[in-house]
């Protein structure tokens, strides 16, 4: 019964671990696509002294972290930053290090 399933429905999607299947996949790069192609005609067409427009974002897939998931790993890495800097001037200029 499992070999005439198809290589994309629920039991297929379920083993891979995606929610989406090929269909899906395949819009989002078509999407991508027409974004990029749009940018490119714009830019080729645009006035000789604008700025070119930047190409959009990719569309989003599973796997792809969410815009909260983004917004957080980046206040993360940005506290990481700060505490190595800190470290730094710490040990460099004790008498400028921050206390507290």
């Amino acid at each position: 019964m499992v070999e005439g399933l198809p290589p994309d429905g629920a039991l297929a999607r379920a083993i891979s671990g995606s929610p989406w299947g090929t269909t899906e996949y395949q819009l989002a790069r078509i999407l991508d696509r027409l974004g990029r192609m749009e940018t490119d005609f714009r830019n080729a067409n645009r006035p000789e002294k604008s700025s070119p427009q930047e190409y959009p974002d990719r569309e989003w897939r599973p796997g792809d972290p969410s815009p909260k998931q983004k917004a957080k790993a980046e206040r993360k890495s940005a506290r990481k930053a700060r505490q190595g800097y800190q470290r730094i001037v710490a040990i460099a200029t004790p008498q400028y290090a921050e206390k507290g």
